[in-house]
């Protein structure tokens, strides 16, 4: 059972038009928005999913923030890995508890958290990231989302130079030319491991296809793209909402099969 709502934990304050704002509980803080004020002392010490009036008389919900919440409502030093496409790279990469992880570019943070969960406790992450203005947002963000972490090592190398850690369970990578990666992603995955590459044009993705083809180490090669329509249901109305969120990267797979010596 999860304790009650307390100071500098992360809230979701939702208004009536489902709005939603991120907010750090603290001692006589304020949330202010057009919709009038609300003292985080309301908040704190209160069960999660309470109902509280604004100081105009508005209703707010008050929650925490789930990972795709706060992926989206947190502070950003690169795009983020959306949790549409998040949620494939999980199911589709297989991503258990106990795997060894390498991610190149870690951007905001965003997939790195989703993967530490994935792996749990006996699991480890990799991430590779050569900006040390990304590696600090995205730091800074794991840290405020999941706590003290154990689990995840960060390298300051370019990936493409050569991978130090072997071998790999899985390896996804984020990067502007993830097919240059992928002799070093056969020569360090283990048989049966996976490799991802997430990249914004299908050009990009048409080149990691064939430098998996021609590598010859891998099998049930595949491209995704996922897209995100919510609908909207009031009484008799059932339509789709006018927006939705469509393209934002193509996801390229790839099993490694065992070479015969």
């Amino acid at each position: 059972m999860r304790k009650v709502l307390e100071e500098k934990e992360k809230v979701l304050l939702v208004d009536p038009r489902n709005r939603c704002y991120l907010v750090t509980l603290k001692k006589d803080g304020r949330f202010h928005s057009t919709s009038g004020f609300i003292s985080h002392n309301q908040i704190i010490s209160q069960e999660e999913g309470i109902i509280l009036k604004s100081s105009l008389g508005i209703p707010f919900l008050a929650v925490r923030p789930t990972l795709a919440d706060y992926i989206l409502k947190m502070p950003r030093g690169a795009q983020v890995v959306y949790p549409k496409d998040i949620g494939i790279i999980l199911l589709w990469a297989d991503i258990y508890p106990g795997a060894t992880v390498l991610e190149a570019g870690m951007g905001s943070g965003a997939l790195t958290m989703a993967l530490l969960r994935a792996v749990g406790d006996k699991g480890k992450v990799i991430s590779y990231e050569l900006r040390p203005d990304f590696a600090q947002r995205a730091l800074t963000n794991i840290r405020d989302y999941v706590g003290a972490i154990d689990n995840l090592i960060v390298r300051s190398k370019d990936v493409y130079e050569g991978i130090d850690e072997e071998p790999l369970d899985r390896m996804i990578l984020d990067l502007p030319e993830p097919w240059q990666v992928v002799e070093s992603a056969a020569q360090t995955l283990r048989p049966g491991g996976i490799f991802v590459a997430y990249t914004p044009t299908i050009i990009q993705s048409q080149r990691v296809v064939e430098a998996l083809r021609a590598q010859g180490s891998f099998v049930l090669i595949e491209v995704l793209e996922t897209l995100l329509r919510p609908w909207n249901i009031e009484g008799p109305s059932v339509r789709p909402a006018h927006r939705m969120v469509a393209h934002t990267a193509f996801i390229s797979l790839a099993r490694k099969k065992v070479i015969p010596s």
